[in-house]
């Protein structure tokens, strides 16, 4: 008897075991190899559009197929981008093996750790040479604003936090760890953080009531409608978007209430003589400069990372007024706008404490 039913269980799990619900999930694995030749180039007809079409031999150099020799056609399917391969080109290759034991490569992108690193050590030698102690201080801040952004903010949003409420809180830290490891503890830096704090709130209370009133949403972006359907929770894409400018103008902050504050302080030096009223116009003066600079550089910044956006501008059979209503357009144009606005106020703020501190 009991043999009877071990095999009617036996049967049962090979006839479940045969539902392709049951089957086992195909095989994927990102792979990383370098192309050793170019077997074939040409141009194809793919949908009725000449495309250019390689065969290439490629030798894999991590993963678990490591020192496989492997043939991979590129420009065989419709794409927007075709890429042009070289030998000795390192690239990223995804890799699937389906329930049949067909194998499939295609290349995914090139490997571009080695120019970047390249890169960041020139950044690190130069600012160390060239500003020497307050350099090396200045990466020690900047890593501990990295830090500060994936260990705290990033998870904090993740798991559901008000991204808002992350930046400010991640803010009180990372300004005045930052500010004094750069700039030395001093009454000059001093004055730079709380011109920081305050022309922060007033960038995150202007950006907070212009989102609202555009009526923007945060999903303007690729990135966000996937980070949203893929996350587990639900996350806040108008929170993120203002965070973002928050974090933005906080990056140039720095930059402007220091200098600001250095001038008030060398101006005193200078002549102990002047009265506050005549030190915070002859700084002015100053910050003036300072602002006009400053808000040409921020446009040539946001356009030339917004530069695919302008270039619906030109030759659109839409109106001006109509592209401008676009929500990615005036995203970019709130984002600039709010963040400058926030830079300009923080000139007279900054000006402000440090002539009273100084006097």
């Amino acid at each position: 008897m009991k043999k009877i039913f071990l095999t009617l269980f036996l049967l049962l799990v090979l006839f479940f075991c045969s539902f392709p619900v049951f089957a086992q999930v195909p095989k994927e694995e990102t792979l990383e190899g370098k192309i050793v030749s170019i077997k074939e180039e040409k141009e194809i007809k793919v949908m009725g559009k000449k495309q250019f079409y390689q065969k290439l031999e490629l030798q894999i150099t991590k993963g678990s197929l490591k020192n496989k020799i492997v043939t991979i056609e590129s420009g065989n399917i419709p794409l927007a981008n075709i890429q042009k391969y070289y030998r000795n080109d390192k690239v990223t290759i995804n890799y699937s093996k389906d329930n049949n034991g067909k194998e499939a490569f295609y290349i995914k992108d090139y490997i571009r750790r080695t120019p970047l690193l390249v890169l960041f050590i020139i950044f690190i030698v130069l600012t160390i040479f060239i500003a020497k102690i307050r350099g090396l201080m200045s990466l020690l801040g900047m890593i501990f604003s990295f830090l500060m952004i994936f260990f705290s903010i990033l998870p904090n949003i993740l798991n559901g936090a008000n991204p808002i409420l992350a930046v400010i809180l991640a803010s009180l830290f990372i300004v005045p760890v930052t500010f004094y490891l750069s700039h030395g503890f001093n009454k000059k830096t001093t004055v730079a953080i709380f011109g920081t704090c305050i022309s922060l709130v007033a960038t995150g209370l202007l950006a907070t009531v212009f989102i609202e009133l555009t009526k923007l949403t945060g999903f303007t972006s690729e990135e966000a409608g996937f980070l949203q359907v893929f996350n587990q929770r639900s996350i806040n894409m108008k929170g993120i978007l203002l965070a973002g400018i928050i974090i933005g103008a906080l990056g140039v902050l720095d930059d402007i209430t220091i200098s600001q504050a250095a001038v008030v302080f060398q101006l005193k030096e200078t002549n102990r003589r002047l009265t506050q009223k005549e030190l915070y116009n002859q700084a002015m003066n100053v910050g003036q400069d300072h602002i006009s600079s400053m808000v040409n550089t921020l446009v040539l910044v946001y356009a030339g990372a917004a530069l695919p956006l302008f270039l619906l501008f030109v030759h659109n059979p839409h109106s001006f007024s109509e592209v401008i209503n676009y929500e990615m357009i005036a995203e970019e144009i709130v984002r600039t706008l709010v963040g400058s606005i926030g830079l300009i106020l923080a000139v007279p703020i900054t000006t402000y404490f440090a002539v009273k501190i100084s006097s």
